[in-house]
């Protein structure tokens, strides 16, 4: 029943004493900005997108890590100060392999408040909790300790790692010159000259000036994924020292801002007043009581919303495609676009997402994505464009709001124009059958895009089938639009036709299911792969009944899993089962058999199309939720490996598998209801 989603997020010493499993739970906080934190709950860096303060400079990008780590040692014996312990808190894993110390013994607890992740370490009798949060709107992070229970006082001696680098780079102890110079509460400390300076502040601790380097972090994810620079410096530009007495609490503040809020308690109980009215605009939306997975997948939701300023439009929004490593793309945003928004109740965000669309659509395509560097928006997509034609459909039905969709309306015309004449890519209708033609070689336009140098992995030169399912659709809800708007809409009704004729071309008998592209450059490609379910999920098919049945029952034998689908049949000599190695074997295998979570939306709602029974459709989706507590703790991951058990790879937290997730949970909500 719909009633029993949940999901524990809440770990003792089965998990947190066990290295392997800890280091391999990442946790994930954010600003709204594109700014984050990020580690694992071991505490140990595994990756070079962790640290505690990820700072989105050029928000929502020039993301660039200020604050590392904050290394913690408590002294402590309940009794008797003057002869107190020493119990490390912090552990880090070193250039030859070891780790030192091992303060994740001490680790009695971890769970997660909304999205703060908190823990509890058992020192002696004492009882010491963490928590890491980040304020919405601000580059700043705080860092809380708050000694829950003791016998007496304890003191906590911390080193505050610092950087100045990309987010996707890695530093070696460098010649720099900080300026690390006293304020009142706190440190100014800048790196070097031009760089933005970092803030440590505190009310009550005590910070240090410190100059010393510390070298050879070892990160073990970067090095499973074949990088070059697996090891790191950080930079030791301050100790902080406070001594807490039983229900005593310090809190740390990072931040680029001079003069954040320093009050760790209120600036705590907004952070949950503003993930409270999250859950509040959520239940708007729906007439059952949410479910506990699905409430920390509304929360989840919002880490991937984010401010994108524009010259017309200041408070213009976007949507994150995936953390730690991806900007705001264009087919993530359109595809996530419903389930992060209109199944949480948050209809302005979503029209703020459109308008912003809007502003740069040029030779009628949206961009494909916007590079981290603030350099001109790259248009390399096919179907981008056209996932926008759904977005404001679902937009449009949740919310009646007429006034955007007559604004927009004429760019939606101008892109069927484009289409059908000729844009960039080879980009084009074939006056013949109707179906859009797109690609030229060294050029990836779908979204199986990966690209390593000059090698296309996965190319689909020709007439990809869920592109024309795409196209298909955009035209019909074009024509509905037309008609709802008073306007004349036979022209795009007619193409809608052509189409949907021409479309049977795709459906191969001998196979029981579609090519995966046709008019390739080596003629039709009859590789089993789940892109066809668009045909079938899509609003409109342009497939029979019985070709719908035979897509959905196809993909549910050779490509569905516990976490998605694959991107490729088992039975092809062309699948890679394992999702790892340097970039040659991972983008290799990221088109060619990796799972794919956001996958899990279209085979549900193609599954509900079909056979109507929304008790099986939750027997899809429980895995996934189960999977909020195993990589990217109350998110969901990007992808998996293609064979079992399915392991996590990739982003942590990936906005369309949180978006389609949401979605069709809606969807089966409303069918059982």
């Amino acid at each position: 029943m719909i009633e029993e989603l949940n999901v524990k997020l809440d770990f003792g010493r089965e998990i947190c004493g066990e290295l392997a499993a800890a280091e391999s739970r990442e946790w994930l906080v954010t600003n709204g900005i594109g700014g984050y934190a990020s580690g694992t709950v071991a505490g140990v860096l595994t990756r070079r997108y962790h640290g505690l303060l990820m700072a989105a400079l050029q928000p929502p990008l020039g993301r660039t890590l200020l604050l590392a780590k904050l290394d913690v040692m408590a002294e402590y014996d309940g009794i008797y100060p003057e002869n107190g312990r020493f119990y490390p808190l912090f552990t880090n894993r070193w250039g030859a392999g070891y780790v030192e110390p091992d303060g994740y013994i001490y680790l009695n607890r971890f769970h997660l408040e909304g999205t703060t992740p908190v823990w509890t370490y058992a020192i002696g009798n004492a009882l010491l909790e963490k928590r890491i949060w980040m304020q919405p709107g601000h580059n700043t992070t705080y860092i809380q300790y708050s000694l829950a229970r003791a016998t007496g006082p304890l003191t906590l001696e911390g080193k505050a790692l610092v950087n100045y680098r990309d987010y996707h780079s890695t530093t070696m102890m460098t010649d720099w010159q900080p300026e690390i110079t006293p304020i009142n509460s706190g440190l100014r400390v800048q790196m070097f000259a031009g760089a933005a300076p970092l803030y440590l502040f505190s009310e009550t601790a005590v910070f240090t000036p410190q100059f010393d380097w510390y070298e050879d972090f070892l990160l073990a994810v970067e090095e499973y994924r074949g990088q070059n620079d697996v090891e790191e410096d950080h930079f030791c530009a301050a100790r902080m020292r406070v001594t807490l007495r039983p229900g005593e609490e310090v809190t740390i503040v990072a931040s680029t801002e001079v003069a954040p809020n320093l009050d760790g308690g209120v600036a705590y109980l907004e952070r949950q007043a503003y993930e409270a009215a999250l859950l509040a605009q959520a239940r708007t939306v729906h007439r059952v009581v949410m479910p506990p997975a699905i409430e920390q997948l509304v929360l989840a939701a919002d880490q991937f919303v984010v401010q994108r300023p524009t010259p017309s439009d200041p408070d213009g929004r976007s949507l994150i495609a995936g953390y730690h490593w991806f900007s705001d793309w264009g087919r993530d945003t359109m595809i996530a676009l419903p389930g992060l928004t209109l199944t949480t109740g948050r209809p302005d965000a979503a029209a703020s997402i459109l308008r912003t669309y809007a502003q740069f659509v040029d030779q009628g395509m949206i961009p494909n994505r916007f590079p981290d560097a603030g350099e001109r928006p790259e248009y390399n997509t096919v179907d981008a464009t056209l996932w926008y034609f759904q977005a404001l459909r679902a937009y449009h039905a949740a919310t009646g709001d007429d006034a955007l969709l007559r604004d927009l309306f004429p760019i939606l015309q101008e892109i069927v124009k484009w289409h059908v004449r000729g844009t960039r890519y080879n980009i084009h209708m074939d006056e013949a059958d109707g179906l859009l033609f797109a690609g030229e070689p060294g050029v990836q336009l779908t979204w199986m895009d990966a690209k390593v140098d000059e090698w296309v992995v996965t190319s689909r030169i020709g007439k990809p089938v869920e592109i024309n399912a795409l196209w298909y659709n955009a035209l019909r809800i074009l024509a509905e639009f037309a008609a709802h708007l008073g306007e004349d809409g036979v022209e795009y009704a007619g193409l809608a036709e052509k189409v949907r004729a021409g479309y049977g071309r795709f459906w191969n008998e001998e196979m029981g299911y579609c090519y995966d592209v046709l008019d390739g450059l080596d003629g039709p490609d009859g590789s089993l792969r789940p892109n066809q379910l668009l045909a079938v999920s899509l609003p409109y098919s342009p497939l029979t009944a019985a070709q719908q049945r035979s897509v959905v029952d196809a993909c549910s034998r050779h490509l569905l899993t516990a976490h998605g689908l694959r991107s490729l049949s088992p039975d092809d000599a062309a699948y890679i089962g394992h999702y790892g190695g340097d970039r040659y074997k991972r983008d290799g295998a990221y088109h060619q058999g990796t799972v794919w979570g956001w996958l899990i939306g279209p085979f549900v709602s193609a599954h509900l199309r079909v056979y109507n029974d929304p008790e099986q459709a939750l027997t899809y989706i429980r895995p996934l939720l189960q999977h909020l507590a195993g990589h990217g703790l109350g998110s969901v991951s990007e992808i998996f490996d293609g064979d079992p058990p399915f392991t996590p790879r990739g982003c942590i937290a990936q906005a369309w598998s949180v978006a389609e997730l949401l979605r069709v949970w809606q969807e089966i909500k409303e069918r059982i209801e």
